[in-house]
């Protein structure tokens, strides 16, 4: 190590001199830190991924085939009545055909069938839905028959479904449902 200069020191010397006297700065306080980022449940978000997976797989699992046939019923309908529908013993009143309908179009068509159905008192409705052998949307879908499961996963959530089963041959086979509707409630 060498020992410091005569002129460092002077230098030094001649610096404090030329300033003259100096006052300490008083502290700050440091800036600020970047913020911590928030806490992610990142195995709540993977359980989530997943079970949207599984859904997901479970409703193309689900999927209809051309030749299969519609059935759903609640609760409430007896068993007996699912059989008179299934055998066309229920008289329809009113029809729907989607042939050519997209998607949207067709799920609109159907809301609007069924609510003017219900506003009309009609019990027992026909909806055409074709078998799905043919058009683009079905070999877009792998093969499935894209309006019959439409239509199918629609009626199991309306509230005014009651019952439903593909038609027999003569009233178009599993290319048309057959819709029992829940009356009409009059408001008092």
């Amino acid at each position: 190590m060498s020992e410091p200069r005569d002129d460092d020191e002077d230098d030094a010397e001649l610096f404090r001199s030329a300033i003259g006297p100096v006052r300490p700065m008083r502290e700050t306080a440091p800036p600020p830190s970047a913020p911590r980022p928030r806490p992610r449940a990142r195995m709540a978000e993977r359980d989530e991924a997943q079970a949207r997976e599984q859904f997901r797989h479970a409703l193309e699992d689900s999927l209809l085939e051309a030749g299969d046939a519609l059935s759903y019923r609640r609760d409430e309908v007896s068993p007996r009545l699912l059989q008179k529908l299934k055998r066309g013993e229920i008289s329809v009143q009113e029809e729907l055909d989607l042939h050519g309908a997209d998607t949207r179009e067709a799920e609109q068509l159907v809301r609007a069938f069924l609510h003017d159905a219900r506003q009309h008192g009609v019990g027992c409705v026909r909806i055409v839905h074709g078998k799905g052998l043919h058009g683009a949307a079905t070999i877009a879908s792998g093969g499935q028959p894209v309006l019959k499961n439409l239509v199918d996963r629609m009626l199991r959530h309306r509230a005014d479904v009651l019952a439903f089963h593909s038609a027999p041959p003569a009233q178009g086979g599993t290319g048309a449902v057959l819709v029992l509707l829940a009356p009409r409630r009059l408001r008092s």
